[in-house]
């Protein structure tokens, strides 16, 4: 009698990975100014300050240029925070002004997927960028307009 196999054919890549991959997914297009709050003698605030390293990466402040990164640092034994301010078109679309973690009980790659699951969904959309125009084109359009 065999058992049969239930499970993955291959390992997982690791935290590591996951992160990058997460990392490659955040978009601040939707956001105007970030700011992380955090007391650096708390015991929980590892994941708050390696999540405010990876948003100072410059694939995500290309994302949106004009998001500020604010770090507030105080030592009052508060719980480590993140706020995002949101431009005027995601505060319409969720009626709220800002979007608020309380990262205490957080590990880095949880606040990378919630960042990705509230925060890039409001990136306002593209407009369709318009293409190079051929030689041959062209031609055919001056063509036309003869006519």
């Amino acid at each position: 009698m065999s058992i049969y196999y239930s499970g993955t054919l291959t390992r997982s890549s690791g935290i590591v990975s996951a992160i990058g991959k997460e990392l490659k997914r955040i978009n601040l297009k939707g956001v105007k100014r970030v700011t992380v709050t955090f007391d650096p003698f708390a015991a929980d605030v590892k994941s708050t300050r390696e999540f405010l390293f990876l948003l100072s990466v410059p694939r995500v402040t290309q994302s949106n240029p004009n998001c500020l990164l604010k770090t507030e640092v105080v030592c009052n034994r508060q719980q480590p925070k993140i706020k995002f301010s949101l431009i005027e078109s995601a505060q319409e679309h969720l009626k709220v002004k800002d979007i608020q973690f309380l990262s205490s009980n957080l590990n880095t790659l949880e606040l990378l997927q919630l960042c990705n699951k509230y925060l890039s969904v409001l990136a306002p959309e593209e407009e369709a960028k318009l293409s190079a125009v051929t030689k041959p084109a062209a031609k055919a359009f001056k063509k036309k307009d003869r006519r």
